[in-house]
């Protein structure tokens, strides 16, 4: 029995190398690594300033804010809060200026543009195409 799908159309090795040197990939690039470059920083520098004042700054972190919460703790939370922040903000930064730009080259790079709606979804031309069938051993 065949589960396999059939793979999708690809363009030739040379047709990516163009890609790849395009001025298009060249942007879509440089705006991911002008994200993604800066952000890590901040956030290795906001985690060591927290590891170093646990290791250094003892009385400080040990500061009680309400109850038995001291600022250690709250530090410690607010690593994970800011990982979610990131990620939202990567979510959005990518949704807006990464992917129009990834689609646009996917497109011209295999074709989709013509078999594909906007949505991704199929469309009755895809629907024609034939589809492996099942072989039963």
């Amino acid at each position: 029995m065949s589960t396999d799908t059939p793979a999708p159309a690809s363009a030739p090795p040379d047709r990516y190398v163009a890609v790849q040197q395009s001025d298009e990939f060249a942007g879509l690039r440089k705006a991911l690594r002008g994200f993604v470059f800066p952000m890590t920083a901040a956030f290795f520098l906001w985690y060591a300033l927290y590891v170093i004042l646990s290791a250094y700054a003892r009385d400080f972190m040990g500061t009680k804010l309400v109850g038995n919460i001291n600022v250690a703790l709250v530090f410690g939370l607010l690593q994970f809060v800011s990982t979610f922040l990131i990620a939202w903000l990567y979510s959005r930064f990518a949704a807006s200026k990464l992917d129009p730009t990834a689609d646009r080259i996917r497109e011209e790079l295999v074709g989709t543009a013509e078999s594909r709606d906007p949505a991704g979804t199929v469309t009755p031309d895809d629907e024609a195409q034939p589809k492996d069938k099942e072989v039963a051993s």
